[in-house]
């Protein structure tokens, strides 16, 4: 049997199959990345809800693995030469699972540095400029009079959500016809700017047809509709 008992987290959050990737997250932007990735490439994996509302990410066990403090976390039973790996930040996940499986990301080198490229873009703008939508429209930071923070975040996530409909003209995802790691890392965090934090209207989404049909073709895709419920939030 796999022999897990190297990774604190894994005390915390047993393993029922430990010879199986083992994903610790919550079914946020940045936690269903991976269980779309995992449900795309169709790698046995056990998702151990780490529930972010009461703080568990930040639980010394969690810390263990993740020391940034966020969803998600993966270990790989069967990693590099057969060795356990583990994981933290989605980017780096992603990437690992497709070189792992040789998928999702092109063969072709040059491409491959332009998949990259764009999952880059997602980690270093659209994550965390979408998230300041939601904190400022949605959340606790709706309260503060001052509304030039939400103009700001505003008006850059309708500038990043023009350079994906510039991208998107005359393509069916954002690597031309093939649906990689790039696509993943976005879907998710677009769905939730114009659903949870209901910012359709604030950012004008309307306006990026482009963005809105790729939106829609990948939110049709088997795996992204199950990957955005793992983990059961419970």
């Amino acid at each position: 049997m796999t022999d897990l008992s190297a990774f604190p987290i894994a005390t915390r959050w047993p393993a029922s199959h430990p010879d199986r990737i083992q994903l610790y997250s919550f079914p946020t932007p940045n936690g269903v990345k991976v269980s779309i990735a995992l449900e795309e490439l169709g790698l046995p994996y056990e998702a151990h809800a780490v529930n972010i509302g009461k703080k568990e990410s930040w639980t010394p066990e969690f810390l263990s693995l993740n020391p940034n403090g966020k969803i998600p976390a993966m270990i790989d039973p069967d990693g590099p030469g057969g060795r356990p790996i583990g994981l933290f930040e989605s980017g780096a996940i992603l990437l690992y699972l497709s070189d792992k499986t040789g998928k999702l990301v092109p063969a072709d080198p040059v491409r491959r540095y332009e998949t990259i490229q764009w999952v880059f873009f997602q980690m270093a703008s659209i994550g965390p400029i979408f998230g300041q939508v939601g904190f400022f429209h949605k959340f606790a930071g709706r309260e503060i009079a001052d509304k030039r923070p939400l103009a700001r975040y505003r008006d850059e996530s309708r500038r990043l959500i023009g350079v994906l409909e510039t991208r998107l003209k005359g393509r069916s995802w954002i690597m031309d016809d093939d649906y990689t790691i790039a696509d993943i890392s976005m879907l998710g965090w677009v769905r939730n700017l114009i659903g949870f934090y209901e910012a359709r209207e604030l950012v004008g989404f309307d306006d990026f047809r482009h963005v809105a049909a790729w939106l829609e073709r990948g939110l049709a895709r088997p795996a992204v509709q199950k990957g955005l419920s793992i983990p059961a939030r419970g």
